[in-house]
């Protein structure tokens, strides 16, 4: 997460807990579940981001991920 969000943190946790929260009540292992969060993030990318600016952002998001399991 950037260090200066136009959300709060109450908002972020709120979300993830509830994306958590699906996950763990299908039971989802955690291969699947990278799976499908994956998925949810190229899906998002395709819908919302411009076509020319996509590369772009899949690999800040990619680099933003290395660098949070540091």
């Amino acid at each position: 997460m950037p260090a200066l969000s136009k959300y709060t943190n109450e908002e972020v946790e709120q979300l993830v807990d509830q994306l958590v929260a699906v996950l763990a009540e299908k039971k989802a292992p955690v291969d699947l579940s990278l799976m499908c969060l994956g998925n949810t993030i190229t899906h998002i990318i395709k819908e919302h981001v411009p076509e020319a600016k996509r590369a772009s952002v899949a690999q800040n998001f990619a680099n933003a991920l290395a660098d949070s399991v540091k």
